[in-house]
């Protein structure tokens, strides 16, 4: 394991913890935290109920891949990749993966 995939890791764990921290407001819903390292794979579920709604899916979805993070899916309003840039991710090791690989090309981010 190389250090720098150890420091994504532990980025992308404070960012989704922080997520689900700030969603907690709720005491309908729970949030589930699902680190899995062996796979680097991170996933914030959001499971329970709102009135009589269902609420259960994938917040946010990251996997490391190749070094890089790809952002599977991004339920945020303001985007997660701010977020990870912020916290000291290069825009080159982002990849929007929820986006085609043509309509990444005009991003700021990786492509792949």
């Amino acid at each position: 394991m190389d250090a720098l995939t150890t420091q994504y890791r532990a980025i992308v764990e404070k960012v989704l913890q922080d997520y689900a921290n700030f969603l907690n407001q709720d005491e309908q819903v729970q949030q589930e935290l699902i680190f899995d390292h062996h796979h680097d794979r991170y996933l914030l579920v959001e499971t329970g109920w709102q009135n009589s709604d269902r609420i259960y899916g994938t917040f946010i979805h990251i996997d490391i891949i190749n070094g890089k993070l790809w952002i599977q899916h991004d339920g945020t309003e303001d985007g997660i990749a701010y977020e990870l840039e912020t916290a000291g991710i290069p825009k080159d090791h982002i990849v929007l993966a929820f986006k085609s690989p043509e309509r990444r090309k005009l991003t700021e981010y990786a492509v792949s």
